[in-house]
């Protein structure tokens, strides 16, 4: 391929590019004058008085990361359109975390998803705003010509900056603004690559021809890496993982004023991924049909499949600038908004499970300076490990695997928790144990030796279009590998088939392992009695499946009582004893410590 039909950056994308890091920066400084007077101990949490509406934007942006905006699009590209099938996916999994997770915690009035299982904080949390950081800094400056070591560390310092001044409102409406950015770049690749590509007629044509639009197999192969089973079960676990359980995912909800404002932000939250999903799945269709005679990727015009898209983007609009600066605020604004909410989160856990264990009598002054100072930490390490990474290779594809394998894993130890009351800690510690040696063994192996190209299925790629330089005859097609017989290895029956398992199931493995094994323990060593379990730390979802007899939604819930008259029986009986300790308290003026006053605040919540 010609090289110099591909533009490159001129000083107005730089400025429309700029302006994304402006916006944000000045949001974090509207929110640090306009709280300045309000207490500082609601810092990480937004006063706990979010609407919907912003909530549910903000949750859109930080799902959507670079993952979606520069690998969706290559995916579509190679494998077709069946990536339109994870909306599915993200519908159960909302309408899971919307009506499984987000009422405990609520409900539960905690600030971080650990007070309820203390497990692998640091860790867990430390993933995404690695990986998110590297895909960007690694795709986008290698095609734009943008500056590596500047990339890291303008968006470490502006993603610090807007969290230590605002806190989660700053996040929250820094997201917003940033979801639109991503919209309004998709909407431009779209637009300008139809028109490059003959119309959107042409487009459907040149997909339909090269098999990108088989998008419903129904094969029910487990080995096969994209099936509507695969994307639809399996995608359900990795995300419900990822999403659902996840610190950054529970704050926002938790920060809206009501319960019913946070199941309406998740809700709102699906019509956003549905959005960018389809944005994302037609861009790569236009990006098929643009290069059907000419894969930039076998004519090693770029090094990567992930580099394909900003690749595109600089071809198609490198002739107007500003345009590529507006696409790359689009993958940026992704990359932000994770890991400014990963920040904001990793202070939150922190400050929750670890600061205000070891320090109990913390005024509002102190817990709000820790908080920014926390903030200032993990900005710093984030873009600290970004830095590093970009030496480690090959290791950050296994970090992405690790991210997927831990998540099933987690999702089980939460489902423990907050479906089966009799699941005692023995239990959920065996469970989470080999749940976790499951899921990394399968992971593990499948990055020693990968699947083959008959369960992966990549469609062929022409590049009979190019300029063959280094070659009298030009190469017509590539055909996919597993179409010859003669040309697959003879590998081991545990390669061929556990390490072949589509990597959508990886957390569905690790997930059934954990909850079937922690009740096995459980129900071995002694399940957790029911006077020792709080009915509003579950979740009564046998309910669906027993509502013909009360007496058997009684013996699924071991003795714990989860009608509303009884809990708030309970709840009047806690006050009773609380109140007169207040009383003495005030008549005598004796000052009440921290910790006692979060629980009545906690109690009244309820």
């Amino acid at each position: 391929m010609d090289d110099e039909r591909v533009g490159t950056f001129v000083s107005w994308d730089y400025v429309v590019f700029a302006c994304l890091f402006v916006v944000s920066s000045g949001i974090g400084v509207f929110f640090a004058v306009k709280e300045r007077k309000n207490p500082s101990s609601e810092f990480l949490v937004g006063g706990r008085q979010m609407t919907c509406g912003p909530v549910a934007l903000s949750l859109t942006a930080s799902f959507m990361s670079a993952v979606t905006v520069l690998g969706a699009p290559s995916d579509v590209y190679r494998f077709g359109g069946s990536f339109v099938l994870f909306g599915v996916a993200y519908t159960f999994v909302v309408i899971a975390t919307a009506e499984l997770f987000v009422p405990v915690f609520y409900r539960s009035g905690i600030t971080s998803t650990y007070e309820v299982l203390t497990f692998t904080t640091l860790n867990n949390k430390y993933q995404k705003p690695l990986i998110v950081l590297f895909l960007n800094f690694t795709f986008l400056p290698t095609v734009t010509g943008f500056n590596l070591w500047g990339s890291i560390f303008a968006t470490g310092v502006v993603c610090t900056f807007y969290c230590t001044l605002g806190g989660l409102k700053a996040v929250v409406w820094t997201d917003a603004f940033q979801m639109v950015v991503m919209v309004v770049g998709f909407m431009t690749v779209l637009v300008q690559g139809t028109r490059k590509t003959g119309g959107a007629a042409s487009v459907w044509e040149v997909a339909k021809n090269g098999n990108r639009l088989d998008i419903f197999d129904f094969d029910p192969d487990p080995l096969r890496r994209h099936t509507f089973w695969t994307i639809s079960i399996g995608g359900t676990f990795t995300w419900l993982g990822i999403y659902g359980v996840n610190q950054s995912t529970i704050q926002r909800c938790i920060s809206c004023k009501t319960e019913t404002h946070a199941k309406l932000a998740l809700y709102f939250n699906l019509l956003g991924l549905l959005v960018i999903l389809v944005c994302a799945v037609f861009s790569g269709l236009i990006m098929y049909a643009f290069y059907a005679n000419c894969d930039p990727w076998t004519a090693q015009s770029v090094t990567a499949p992930d580099q394909l898209m900003p690749y595109f983007v600089m071809e198609i609009l490198g002739d107007y600038p500003g345009l590529p600066g507006l696409f790359v605020a689009c993958a940026f604004s992704g990359t932000l908004s994770t890991v400014a909410a990963s920040i904001n989160a990793l202070a939150t856990v922190t400050y929750e499970d670890f600061v205000k264990q070891c320090c109990t009598n913390l005024s509002n002054k102190a817990s709000g300076w820790i908080s920014k100072g926390l903030c200032i930490v993990f900005g710093v390490a984030c873009t600290t490990m970004a830095v590093a990474a970009s030496y480690m290779g090959g290791i950050v594809q296994a970090a992405l695997s690790i991210h997927g394998m831990c998540g099933g894993p987690m999702l089980g130890l939460f489902s423990l928790g907050i479906i089966f009351p009799w699941t005692n800690s023995m239990g959920a510690a065996g469970g989470l144990t080999l749940g976790i040696a499951l899921s990394f063994w399968a992971g593990v192996g499948a990055f020693i030796y990968p699947a083959l190209d008959i369960n992966t299925r990549p469609l062929s790629l022409s590049i009979e279009g190019c300029l063959q330089t280094n070659s009298s005859d030009p190469t017509t097609s590539v055909p996919p590998s597993y179409l010859d017989p003669t040309a697959l290895p003879s590998r081991s029956s545990l390669a061929d088939r556990w390490y072949s398992m589509s990597y959508l199931y990886y957390s569905a493995v690790g997930f059934l392992a954990t909850v079937t094994a922690g009740l096995l323990i459980s129900f071995i060593t002694g399940p957790t009695r029911s006077r020792d379990v709080k009915p509003w730390l579950l979740r009564p979802v046998c309910n669906l499946f027993c509502f013909w007899s009360k007496k058997y939604k009684k013996m699924c819930w071991c003795g714990v009582n989860h009608e509303l008259k009884q809990v708030k029986r309970d709840i009047r009986q806690t006050c009773s004893l609380l109140l007169p300790r207040l009383h003495i308290g005030i008549q005598y003026n004796i000052p009440l410590t921290n910790s006692f006053k979060r629980s009545v605040k906690k109690i009244f919540t309820k």
